[in-house]
């Protein structure tokens, strides 16, 4: 786990927004019933700004990233709301629009890169493909612009490990050259999931340097998906928290990771460990389970776990859904005040 640092970064622009998600709803229709993995999710990525979306499994962010790439399978999902890439609307977008899209404007770095790369194609043969496909380059030119980004994303002797395959690599390797693969048609956007799941701390921390790296030489906004809320803090300019297929929390890396307002995002900043917390003391989880998809809680999807709904009004979190409010700037969807979620938390960081 890595230790949440904050530093402040530059949030870019404001209203500079290219990628605008609007009352984004995904569902899935099952044996049991309709799963409603994302439901009423808003919000914007600027250009040249990275967004960290955090939350546990199954709170919906890979969900809404493959919605993006217009990945999930047409035949039982459901999806509704607006995805605004510039002036191109990607709900319901044609396959073709699509396609033209996927890994040339908008690239992808998948979790596991020894499952997303083909074992039966050389490393080279796959990064060079999706060059061809998308800038129409030549065999050759497309084979030295496929040694040009594993040099740059700083694979050793590129021009001899271009023909290798994906199991010659390591696991920081093969992580690499699924970034190079992402970046090798200079996207606008790149969606990295969990890019350091799996990775020993010295290899997640040169990834995270290689993706800062190239964000300031190619200029590519990032949607960061992660638990690990100390990979957040290190590289994120906004940070969104999801939980139950919702934002609950949304604001600059700053914002939300040093001034929490939501119970659920206590939570997770309390259940990490701390270098300067004696080794006896356990750690403090969010109590209880994550709640089914298949069937909501009324009201506020966390109150069956959260330890304030007597304070904040029972009748209001049992019955009524907090909206996120403000619209802009830091918001969070919770009914308790700003002066209670600022005396409650004061208390929590005496702890942390």
């Amino acid at each position: 786990m890595t230790a949440v640092t904050l530093t402040e970064r530059s949030p870019g622009r404001r209203g500079d927004a290219f990628l605008s998600v609007q009352d984004l709803h995904v569902s899935f229709s099952t044996e049991d019933g309709v799963v409603k993995a994302v439901n009423g999710l808003s919000f914007e990525v600027e250009r040249g700004t990275t967004l960290g979306i955090v939350g546990e499994s199954g709170s919906g962010k890979s969900v809404t990233n493959l919605a993006i790439l217009g990945l999930h399978s047409k035949e039982h999902t459901e999806i509704s709301g607006e995805i605004w890439y510039g002036d191109t609307e990607l709900v319901g977008a044609p396959g073709k629009t699509l396609e033209r899209l996927r890994g040339n404007r908008i690239a992808m770095i998948f979790q596991d890169p020894l499952t997303a790369l083909s074992p039966y194609h050389t490393i080279g043969k796959q990064i060079s493909e999706v060059y061809r496909k998308h800038k129409g380059a030549s065999k050759n030119e497309s084979r030295d612009r496929a040694i040009e980004m594993l040099q740059r994303v700083g694979i050793p002797n590129p021009k001899v490990r271009v023909d290798d395959y994906p199991h010659h690599f390591s696991g920081g390797m093969r992580q690499r050259a699924m970034i190079a693969m992402a970046l090798v048609c200079d996207p606008d956007l790149l969606i990295a999931d969990e890019p350091t799941t799996a990775l020993d701390v010295t290899v997640q921390a040169q990834i995270l340097d290689l993706l800062k790296d190239l964000q300031q030489d190619f200029g590519t906004s990032i949607i960061l998906i992660t638990h690990d809320l100390g990979v957040v803090a290190r590289t994120a300019h906004n940070v969104m928290v999801m939980y139950a297929g919702r934002a609950v929390e949304r604001g600059t890396a700053l914002e939300v990771l040093g001034t929490p307002r939501h119970p659920y995002a206590w939570g997770l900043l309390s259940s990490i460990p701390r270098l300067s917390s004696p080794v006896d003391v356990p750690l403090k989880p969010v109590r209880g389970t994550p709640p089914s998809l298949l069937n909501l809680p009324s009201g506020c999807p966390f109150h069956p776990r959260c330890d304030y709904p007597q304070l904040a009004g029972p009748e209001l979190c049992f019955n009524d859904r907090p909206e996120l409010s403000p619209e802009t700037g830091h918001g969070d969807a919770c009914y308790l005040t700003l002066k209670q979620k600022q005396e409650i938390f004061a208390k929590i960081k005496e702890n942390l």
